[in-house]
């Protein structure tokens, strides 16, 4: 513990305490390492957090200094509230820039997720809303920045682009990030790109609709272009999915006149078509990208965005029930959010358990030697 305490220290030492003086009856590293491991074990209110902090009091107090006890859960709350969440949120990017394996091509995913229970219809507070960057290979979340809404994501973007390595990455965002200046900060920063296309840029979908029905009606001759097939079988349910790249310089070219597009080299089109039992369905959809047009390369790409779907939207919804946390005071919808990424990439990290995320936080409930080895990372 002493040693994941360190840790602790250097992401978090220098975090503003919010407190004045005479208020301040626990030290503040001491009220975030309880609320982090609380919801590691499974707390998901501030009670729950005190409730685990007493029963584990004789433990924390090997490590902790803990002068007054364990923090009431009002304690708690308040501290929380009044967090500023960008520092926090700064902290919790430098710990996983530390852990996170840098791997050459890795997919980043940026996708926003609404945390319903969130909202304040009393105070006016709509629910909150995060937009996440992802990690594919590593299943990490790597940073987030909160927005207003759904419709804010465009401002959110470039600020949790700036708080990452982009280095070798493709950074992958559906039709909402598609903007010029989005793809030009992550062609800045050493990033490839693939954008979801649709309406919202003028003609240049429709366009773009019109170039592959040309290019597959004379069945791409004459015009550079890549082709990659997968199937998937599982659970009753037949996946296939085909990918087309162009990247024929008289297409590019007429697409974007201005130039505009950072090194846009590649235009790409994926059907996705899924059968289970006499059901089928298929789904088209378009992209942009900087990649040079290697189809079985961007079809993996595209596959890996809809990760943070599965492997963290829909984790955090049903092992962490993050959906139905009313946590909402001041900044610590969004301060609680941040332990949930920061705990779920913990237990990710640990790996000797073969068991699932909401397994592993019972296990470290359990058995406070799981404990440290997850907070070990």
């Amino acid at each position: 513990m002493d040693e994941r305490r360190t840790s602790i220290e250097a992401y978090f030492g220098d975090l503003t305490d919010p407190r004045v003086e005479r208020t301040k009856r626990h030290g503040l590293l001491d009220i975030i390492t309880l609320a982090l491991c609380g919801v590691i074990c499974g707390a998901e209110s501030w009670v729950e957090v005190e409730a685990f902090g007493k029963a584990k009091q004789a433990w924390f107090a090997q490590f902790l200094a803990l002068p007054h006890g364990i923090p009431s859960h009002d304690t708690f709350g308040r501290v929380f509230a009044a967090l500023d969440p960008e520092q926090f949120g700064a902290g919790f990017g430098v710990w996983m820039a530390a852990i996170a394996q840098h791997t050459a091509g890795q997919v980043v995913a940026l996708d926003g997720k609404t945390l319903r229970r969130s909202h304040d219809r009393g105070k006016g507070k709509a629910a909150l809303h995060l937009v996440s960057a992802w990690a594919s290979s590593n299943r990490l979340v790597l940073g987030q920045v909160a927005t207003d809404d759904h419709s804010n994501e465009i401002t959110a973007l470039p600020l949790l682009l700036e708080l990452l390595s982009l280095d070798g990455c493709v950074v992958t965002i559906d039709a909402m990030g598609c903007q010029r200046a989005i793809a030009r900060q992550i062609r800045k920063q050493s990033g490839d790109y693939v954008l979801g296309l649709k309406g919202n840029q003028g003609r240049m979908h429709q366009e773009v609709i019109e170039l592959f029905a040309q290019a597959q009606s004379t069945r791409f001759a004459g015009v550079a272009h890549d082709y990659h097939r997968s199937v998937d079988k599982g659970h009753g349910r037949i996946e296939v999915r085909e990918c087309w790249t162009i990247t024929e310089p008289d297409y590019l070219q007429w697409l974007d006149e201005g130039e505009d597009w950072a090194d846009l080299s590649s235009i790409v089109m994926v059907t996705a078509e899924r059968r289970m039992g006499e059901q089928t369905s298929q789904e088209t959809r378009y992209y942009l990208s900087s990649l040079p047009g290697a189809a079985k390369d961007v079809a993996k790409a595209v596959r890996a965005h809809w990760g943070i779907e599965n492997q963290l939207h829909w984790v955090l919804d049903m092992a962490f029930r993050e959906d139905e946390c009313r946590v909402r005071s001041g900044h610590a919808s969004q301060n609680f959010a941040t332990l949930r990424h920061l705990a779920l990439n913990l237990l990710r990290q640990e790996t000797t358990a073969k068991v699932g995320v909401k397994v592993k936080r019972l296990k470290a409930g359990w058995d406070d030697t799981y404990l440290l080895k997850v907070l070990a990372g």
